[in-house]
C-alpha cells in the first residue's frame, strides 16, 4: 500500500495519522513548523494549542464529555495523551500544553510506519491519497490551491486568544478558589466585583480602543467564541448572563454570590500561570493591560500572553464534502479538523480521527463508514455535510445536533438519556466496523 500523505500536524492531522498507522498504513506527515510559522503558532512541536489548554467538560450533562468518551472508546492518541498531561480544572479536561504537544510529537516521530518531512506544502499532491489538515490557519500558499481543488471562494471568521497571566501577579487577598457548585474544589480562581465594580468595568471595556475590523467581518464572528467587547457592547448585563456569570460561586468574605465573577483557569501542571475565561479580546495590547488590571485581583496582573485576532479558514462543506470527509468530486483527497467546519480542539481531532479511519479503508479497498446520527461524531458529521445555513458557519458539538429523543424528557434527564444512547450507538458501531 503506497503511503497516505497528511498535511499539517495539528490536533486533527496528528489524530489521522495515529489512527491511519495503529492500523499498519504508512504515512507521510507533512509540517512546515520550525521552518515556517503562522502568526498565532510559537512552538516547534505537534498538536499545539494556541488557544484554551481546555478540552472542555467531562461530564455526560455536557455534548463535550459525550464527544470525549466516543473518541476513547476509538482508541484517540490525543485522549489518551491528554489523560497523561492534564491539570487540574474542575470538571473540565485540561493539560500542559507544552508536555502535551512535546509527548505527542514523540509518540508519531517514533512509529516507524510514519515518515515526518518538516516542510511548508504549497501545492496539493495529484496522485495518491491526501488529508489536508491544515486548520484555521492554513497558509496563503496552500489556501490558493484549496481554492482551485474545491472551486469555491474561502469562508472565514475571527477568533481571539484569552490573556494568561502570571500566577504570583494575582493578588490572592481579593479572589477566592472554587469552582462551580464545589465540583472540582479549588480548581479555579475567581476575582469577584460588586455591581459598581462590574458597571465601571463594562463602561471601560466598551471605551477601549480595539483592532480595526472591517464592517463586511463582522457577520464572520463565531457565536461560541465571541472577543468579551462584542459581548459587553450587546448590553450591559450581558458579561454578567455570559463569562462573568456568579452562578454556583460563593465568595467566603461575604459568605454570598457575587455580583459577578471573572475567573482564572491553571494554564500549567507547575500552577505558575493562569488563563482568564472567556476574555478572548481584540483589544489593543496596551488597553488589554489597562482594563483587564481593573478586575479585582489582577491590579498589578503581569501578562506572559495578551490576546489577540487570529484568521479561521475552512471551506464550505455542506456542498463539497461527503459523509466520509472526502472531497465529492475529487474522491481521494480528503478534510480533517477546523478546516472542515467544526470549531473546537476535541471537534477537530474527532474530524481527524474519523478521516484517519475512511482514508485508510478508502485506500484499501474497504467501504468507508461513519457513525450513526445518535453519536457525537455522527452528530458533528452530519451537521458539517448537511447543513442548509448560508453561509455555512462552524459549530461545537451540543445536544441541538443530536436526533430527538422518543417521549417528553427535558433537561438534565434528556441530556443523559441521549448520552447513554450515543455511547451505547459508538460501541456497536466499533465493535461492527472493527470486527
Amino acid at each position: 500500500m503506497e503511503p497516505i500523505v497528511i498535511i499539517g500536524a495539528g490536533l486533527a492531522g496528528s489524530e489521522a495519522a495515529w489512527q491511519i498507522a495503529k492500523r499498519g498504513g504508512k504515512v507521510i506527515l507533512y509540517e512546515m513548523k520550525p521552518k515556517v510559522f503562522s502568526p498565532a503558532h510559537r512552538s516547534p512541536f505537534f498538536a499545539e494549542l494556541v488557544c484554551s489548554n481546555s478540552f472542555k467538560s467531562e461530564s455526560f450533562e455536557n455534548a463535550s464529555g459525550v464527544l470525549k468518551e466516543e473518541m476513547r472508546e476509538l482508541g484517540s492518541l490525543i485522549l489518551n495523551v491528554s489523560a497523561e498531561t492534564r491539570v487540574p480544572a474542575g470538571d473540565s479536561l485540561a493539560v500542559d500544553r507544552e508536555v502535551f504537544s512535546r509527548e505527542i510529537t514523540q509518540i508519531l516521530e517514533g512509529l516507524e510506519n510514519v515518515k515526518v518531512i518538516r516542510e511548508e506544502v504549497s501545492s496539493i499532491p495529484q496522485e495518491g491519497f491526501t488529508i489536508i489538515a491544515t486548520g484555521p490557519l492554513t497558509s496563503e500558499a496552500l489556501s490558493k490551491e484549496i481554492q482551485k481543488v474545491t472551486g469555491s471562494h474561502r469562508l472565514f471568521f475571527y477568533d481571539a486568544l484569552s490573556p494568561i497571566v502570571t500566577a504570583d501577579s494575582i493578588n490572592f487577598q481579593k479572589i477566592f478558589r472554587s469552582s462551580r457548585y464545589g465540583k472540582g474544589g479549588m480548581d479555579y480562581i475567581n476575582c469577584p466585583m460588586n455591581e459598581e465594580e462590574y458597571n465601571q468595568f463594562v463602561i471601560t471595556l466598551n471605551k477601549a480602543e480595539k483592532v480595526p475590523v472591517h464592517a463586511f467581518e463582522k457577520r464572520y464572528l463565531f457565536e461560541g467564541c465571541l472577543p468579551i467587547e462584542e459581548m459587553a457592547g450587546r448590553g450591559g448585563a450581558t458579561l454578567a448572563h455570559g463569562p462573568l456569570k456568579p452562578v454556583g460561586l460563593t465568595d467566603p468574605a461575604t459568605g454570598r454570590q457575587p455580583f459577578a465573577v471573572v475567573q482564572l483557569r491553571q494554564e500549567n501542571r507547575s500552577g505558575t500561570l493562569f488563563n482568564m475565561v472567556g476574555f478572548q479580546t481584540r483589544l489593543k495590547y496596551e488597553e488589554q493591560k489597562r482594563v483587564f488590571r481593573m478586575i479585582p485581583g489582577l491590579e498589578h496582573a503581569e501578562f506572559v500572553r495578551l490576546g489577540s485576532i487570529h484568521r479561521n479558514t475552512f471551506i464550505d462543506a455542506p456542498r463539497l464534502l461527503g459523509n466520509a470527509l472526502q472531497l465529492k468530486h475529487c474522491s481521494n483527497l480528503f478534510f480533517a479538523g477546523q478546516i472542515t467546519g467544526v470549531e473546537g480542539y476535541m471537534e477537530s481531532t474527532a474530524m481527524g480521527l474519523l478521516c484517519g479511519i475512511n482514508a485508510y479503508r478508502y485506500a484499501n479497498g474497504m467501504p468507508m463508514v461513519v457513525p450513526p446520527m445518535t453519536t457525537a461524531i455522527g452528530a458533528l458529521v452530519h451537521y458539517i455535510t448537511q447543513s442548509l445555513s448560508v453561509p455555512f458557519q462552524p459549530m461545537n458539538i451540543n445536544f441541538g445536533l443530536f436526533p430527538p429523543l422518543p417521549g417528553k424528557s427535558k433537561g438534565r434527564g434528556k441530556r443523559l438519556l441521549m448520552a447513554k444512547r450515543a455511547l451505547r450507538e459508538i460501541k456497536k458501531w466499533r465493535e461492527e466496523v472493527e470486527g
